[in-house]
């Protein structure tokens, strides 16, 4: 599943789930809609206690503990484009063999602001991180969790629309969905996905 190189010795015991949050390192994107997803990965580890730190993997890591269970949470430190790579040693890190237990957080901007869709596999709508993820799981069969940023208005360009910061009013909307996501990844864990699908997709 993994291509040579890309592997990191797995340490303890395998993560119950792999939460990764996509986005872009550094300051200049913190607050874009691109980074709804790290924003999400950030809040879990605020609300159980965990702590995010720089590892071999390319990624912000930690792990908590949700209803006994161990989830590992990450935010890619590669750039959006190249998240795959860092996934890829994410993945053989937490022991991840079934990738129905990684689930990928991740703006959507062919979802308007305010939906949030929880899905398993599927396409990748043109979403770079995700294409990279792809690209070296070989396989889309992961969960998601998509975010709504909507599409920009008139002929603005959908990369330049994701990395700009969205207006104040827009911003409230996006801070509640992402902690709609956090519970929606609460809900995969303590409940599956299933139970997850069937109370956000209609939420919103």
């Amino acid at each position: 599943m993994l291509r040579a190189g890309s592997r990191s010795p797995r340490k303890g015991a395998a993560a119950d789930l792999l939460v990764v949050g996509l986005g872009n390192p550094g300051p200049e994107f913190e607050r874009t809609r691109h980074n709804v997803g790290a924003e999400t990965v950030a809040l879990l580890a605020d609300r159980h206690g965990g702590r995010l730190r720089p590892g071999k993997e390319e990624a912000l890591a930690g792990e908590i503990r949700i209803d006994g269970r161990l989830v590992a949470l990450a935010f890619p430190q590669t750039f959006m484009n190249e998240s795959g790579r860092s996934v890829a040693r994410l993945v053989r890190r937490h022991g991840v063999e079934d990738l129905g237990r990684l689930l990928v957080v991740h703006d959507e901007i062919d979802l308007p602001v305010g939906r949030l869709q929880v899905k398993v596999g599927g396409g990748l709508a043109g979403h770079n991180g995700l294409r990279s993820i792809r690209d070296h799981l070989h396989s889309t069969e992961f969960l998601r969790i998509r975010i709504g940023v909507g599409r920009p208005p008139g002929r603005r360009g959908g990369a330049d629309h994701v990395l700009r910061r969205p207006s104040k009013a827009e911003r409230g909307e996006l801070d509640i969905r992402v902690a709609d996501a956090a519970d929606a990844v609460e809900v995969v864990v303590t409940e599956g996905v299933e139970a997850a699908m069937n109370r956000f997709n209609q939420k919103s």
